[in-house]
This record gives C-alpha cells, sequence and structure tokens, in this order.
C-alpha cells in the first residue's frame, strides 16, 4: 500500500502529459507532437517526467520519417549468377607479308592462288604444298595477272597435280618409330638412333659407327625423344650450309647477307632481294650434291630474282648438272620416310 500510494501521484502526472500531448497534436500539428513523443521516448534525465524504469509504458509506433527509406535488399539464392560478357572476338589476322589470297576462272573451275606484289619487273609463279603463289609487280593490274595465269596454265595445272601427288604418297608412308635402333636419314646415308637411361640430357653423334646417342631422363617422352632429334639436325644444319655458302659465293660471284634456318615444308630455300638466304634443315637428309645446288640455286638469285635462261646460266656456270640434281631432289624427297608429322 506505501509503495502505491507513493506511485499513484507520479501516474497521475504522466497520463496528465499523455493528455496534454494529445491535445497539442490536435492543435498544434504532427510536428510538435512528434518532437513530444521522440523526447518522451528517448531523453532519459532526471528533470524530464518519464516512467520509471521498473514500469515501462506501452511501446509507442516509430514516428514515420520525412524521408523515403528504400525497402530491405533481397537476394534471390536460387537466381543463377549473372552471365559475364563475352570477350571480344579476335581481330582478323591481317595478310603476312602482304600476301591477298585470290581466285580467278580458269577454263571451267576456279583456281586460288595468293599474290604478293614486289618491286620485280614480271610475273612469278611458284607451286608448293599451299598452292599457287603468284608475285607481281605493284604496277600490274588484276586483269594483267589474271591473263597471265591463264597463259601459264597448263604448266600450272600441271605442277599443282604433281605436288598433290607428291604429298599423298609422302602421308601414306608409315611414321619412323622412336625407339632404340630405330633408322634416321642423314646426309644421303643411314645413322642408327640409340637410347639410354642417363641422369642428364645429352646427345652425341659417332660418325666412325653412325649412331646418334641420345641420354635421356627417367620417363623421358617421345615428344621429347623427337624434338632432341630434330634440334640436333638444325645445329649440324646451321655449320655445314655456312660452310657450304661460304664455298660457292666466290664461285657465283655474290656475298649473301646472311643465313637462317627454315621448318618450312616444301621450300627448300628462298633468297630476298636483301640477300638474305634461308635454307631448310631438313636438306640434311640428302647428300652432300643435292645440298650443294640448293644452295648455289639461292645464290644465282641474288643475281637474278626470277627463273629465267639468266637465272639459270648463273646456276650452270658453279652447278652444271643441275637439271639432274633437281629431278634427283624431288624424287629423293618423296621416297624420304614421314619423320616429324
Amino acid at each position: 500500500m506505501r509503495n502505491a500510494r507513493h506511485f499513484a501521484p507520479r501516474l497521475q502526472r504522466w497520463l496528465e502529459t499523455r493528455t496534454q500531448a494529445s491535445e497539442r497534436n490536435d492543435s498544434g500539428g504532427e510536428g510538435a507532437a512528434q518532437a513530444d513523443l521522440q523526447l518522451d521516448l528517448f531523453a532519459g534525465g532526471a528533470s524530464h517526467d518519464a516512467a520509471p524504469a521498473d514500469f515501462p509504458p506501452p511501446p509507442l509506433p516509430f514516428p514515420a520519417s520525412s524521408f523515403p527509406v528504400p525497402a530491405p535488399a533481397t537476394v534471390n539464392l536460387l537466381r543463377p549468377p549473372v552471365p559475364l560478357r563475352r570477350p571480344d572476338p579476335s581481330p582478323v589476322t591481317p595478310p603476312v607479308d602482304g600476301l591477298d589470297r585470290r581466285q580467278v576462272l580458269v577454263g571451267s573451275f576456279i583456281l586460288e592462288y595468293t599474290l604478293r606484289r614486289s618491286t620485280r619487273r614480271s610475273i612469278g609463279f611458284m607451286v608448293d604444298d599451299e598452292g599457287l603463289r603468284v608475285t607481281a609487280p605493284k604496277r600490274c593490274t588484276l586483269a594483267d595477272i589474271e591473263n597471265a595465269i591463264r597463259a601459264k596454265q597448263n604448266w600450272i595445272l600441271s605442277k599443282l597435280d604433281d605436288r598433290r601427288q607428291r604429298r599423298a604418297a609422302r602421308l601414306e608412308k608409315p611414321p619412323v618409330e622412336w625407339k632404340d635402333g630405330a633408322t634416321l636419314p642423314y646426309l644421303g646415308g643411314d645413322i642408327t638412333l640409340r637410347m639410354y637411361v642417363a641422369p642428364r640430357n645429352r646427345t652425341t653423334f659417332d660418325p666412325a659407327t653412325n649412331e646418334l646417342s641420345l641420354g635421356l631422363v627417367q620417363g623421358a617422352t617421345e615428344l621429347l625423344v623427337r624434338e632432341r632429334v630434330k634440334n640436333w639436325y638444325k645445329q649440324q644444319a646451321e655449320g655445314l650450309f655456312a660452310q657450304r655458302l661460304d664455298l660457292f659465293a666466290p664461285r657465283v660471284g655474290v656475298q649473301y647477307a646472311s643465313l637462317s634456318i627454315s621448318s618450312a615444308d616444301s621450300r627448300w630455300g628462298s633468297c630476298t632481294v636483301g640477300r638474305a638466304i634461308r635454307l631448310n634443315w631438313k636438306l640434311m637428309f640428302f647428300s652432300l650434291p643435292l645440298i650443294d645446288y640448293v644452295v648455289a640455286h639461292e645464290l644465282a638469285h641474288i643475281l637474278e630474282m626470277n627463273h629465267s635462261p639468266r637465272f639459270w646460266a648463273h646456276v650452270g656456270r658453279v652447278y652444271p648438272q643441275y637439271e639432274e640434281a633437281k629431278q634427283l631432289l624431288r624424287r629423293r624427297s618423296q621416297e624420304l620416310p614421314l619423320l616429324f608429322s
């Protein structure tokens, strides 16, 4: 009872305050009421008429904000992730060295060829495993080039058919089995491949026994064996080709600017207008006279960047049997086993 009598006046004053606040809300507007309610709810000073802590007032609704409050963000865990933008397609690779793939109507069928413009004075033709290659002066029109192709169509078609047959025959041959005792072509003869386990990779060649020995670490793969043999051929080619170029260049009466090793599928050598010579390392499969023919051929191109009678006259001065060598090189290339696919 004592506590009740003590608490009653305080409760009465709190109810009067609520009544006055309600009257101010009706007469003074919503803003004043919200201010009083906020003070009522959050002020904690002793001077404020607040309900004792052990008897809280009934909960009141939180006053509405004057600013728009966004709804809570929701996450749909079942939704698939947003797909990433696909990368832009790779740009089309431009033709290399100014090469241009074109087509021409020859008789009743379409012939594809690769056109390259150069500073030469005449139109030249070359046929390899990639097809017909045409080199023409910059001043020549396409009509002039196509007329020249039609004029040479019998020779071009014959060469293309010959290349097709040679390529098919080469692909029909069984590949070399990369194992100990395998036979490999080298300078017109055969050498024997020997393989043994070694603490580190090493390659040696014994000319007395014609054996190429590969020391291989445990677990070496066939790919490693092929690459090791190929690198050995290339190293031998660099030394031998430089020796033969230095021997024949004074005889032809020219000086070459540089030598590089090529890995082309069908072209044995090439020479640029800058006197840079490229020779295919696969020439190491053939005998030295055939290598010398290709060397003399490319050196003669320094004097004549064509296959005119004047060009062949330069070749014949240092290599009189060039016609026989040319035919023999073609036959030997067809007889080779398939070493490196």
